[in-house]
């Protein structure tokens, strides 16, 4: 049977293939973005808690109105926004699906959404599969600083969203208030809708705050932003994240959501909503990662590894210039299969698969996994 494909040069994502390849020959991976510690015990026994008092059914579509409500406390406490949790907030399975039906809920066949590259992997299809055409534009090291007057240049008239990531997968930058204001300025007085996700919201260094679209009431009133349970509490496997936008935008992305999952993990929900009052737990996460960034960074300093800076999230860009001109793609199986170090090849995430000779890995470990690692950089 002859079948079309919806995407056909699309093949498995990296983050599989890599971690495949690492446990093939027993690597470190430091490519896909999970610890490799446990999460609290506490978390764990509040969900045996719930199941064990019988919530194993169906949640409500929009997600337990206990955990909508917590996090709306959690969000106006820490952004000074104010959403309704009747109407303007979804818990999904995992961001990424959250960010999908954001996308499928607003892109129409021919419609422009630009999309900032190196781009975490699943935008470009999801523009893909609602007949969207992705515009991308270029962010360079060292910095990976969004070039403004190139975004200006791209918005037309077919422009109908623009998608952003702050702390930045796979590069660590951050938005700046001038980035801010930038934005601000583009899309005043236009029907641009913004998708901004901020899974690693609490996951920021050298004392920055996180600027959070919702902190913003002209951009907040345009946006969908998507964050994520299992980055802030190690819980990867769980796939639970959320969305919070205008109640005009949340009755689009529930109709979409209805028809996905329709619901996610009910124990689980009342687990987290318990968890979120103990807000040490995610208060804490800025000076938690940054030790480990830090110690990764000193642990390389006699490498020829040459570190890209970091300002966000738990993964850090090293350039292998000084190494090897190989192609980034050829350069991570390598290191893998003969060194036993896993990383990531950022120009997968470029529409022009640009080169600029780094790989993205994960600091998101133990302290022996870290030295583990850097002692076997540190030779090549």
């Amino acid at each position: 049977m002859h079948l079309p494909s919806k995407l056909p040069d699309v093949g498995t994502t990296i983050f599989a293939v890599m971690t495949k390849l690492a446990n093939e020959h027993h690597a470190i991976n430091l490519s896909q973005g999970f610890p490799d510690f446990d999460c609290d015990p506490e978390l764990i026994e509040r969900v045996h808690y719930y199941m064990r008092r019988g919530l194993n059914q169906y949640a409500p579509m929009q997600g337990v109105m206990l955990l909508r409500e917590r996090l709306v406390e959690k969000i106006e406490a820490m952004y000074g926004a104010t959403y309704d949790p009747e109407t303007e907030i979804t818990i999904t399975s995992g961001a990424t699906e959250a960010l999908y039906e954001a996308v499928t809920a607003v892109v129409q066949p021919g419609d422009e959404v630009i999309v900032f590259e190196p781009a975490y992997d699943s935008y470009t299809p999801a523009i893909r599969l609602s007949g969207g055409r992705p515009v991308p534009i270029t962010m360079q090291p060292p910095d990976y600083r969004i070039p403004w007057a190139e975004v200006g240049q791209a918005i037309g008239p077919r422009t109908r969203m623009m998608i952003l990531n702050s702390p930045h997968n796979p590069t660590g930058a951050v938005l700046m208030d001038e980035d801010i204001e930038q934005l601000r300025r583009l899309v005043r007085g236009t029907d641009i809708v913004l998708l901004s996700d901020e899974v690693y919201e609490h996951i920021i260094f050298d004392g920055e705050p996180h600027r959070s679209l919702c902190r913003y009431p002209d951009l907040a009133e345009r946006s969908f932003v998507v964050s994520s349970f299992g980055k802030t509490y190690h819980a990867t496997g769980w796939k639970l994240g959320y969305c919070v936008a205008p109640k005009t935008l949340m009755r689009e992305f529930q109709r979409v959501h209805q028809f996905v999952t329709f619901c996610s993990n009910t124990p689980m929900q009342y687990a987290y909503a318990d968890y979120l009052q103990k807000k040490e737990k995610y208060l804490q996460l800025p000076e938690f990662y940054q030790q480990k960034r830090d110690r990764f960074q000193a642990l390389l300093r006699d490498s020829r590894f040459r570190v890209v800076p970091c300002r966000g999230t738990y993964f850090q860009l090293l350039d292998y210039s000084a190494v090897s001109d190989e192609p980034d793609t050829q350069f991570a199986r390598r290191l893998t299969t003969e060194y036993g170090v896993a990383a990531i090849p950022p120009s997968v995430f470029y529409q022009n698969r640009n080169d600029y000779k780094v790989l993205r890995f994960c600091f998101a470990k133990t302290d022996e996994t870290l030295e583990r690692a850097a002692e076997i950089l540190c030779k090549i």
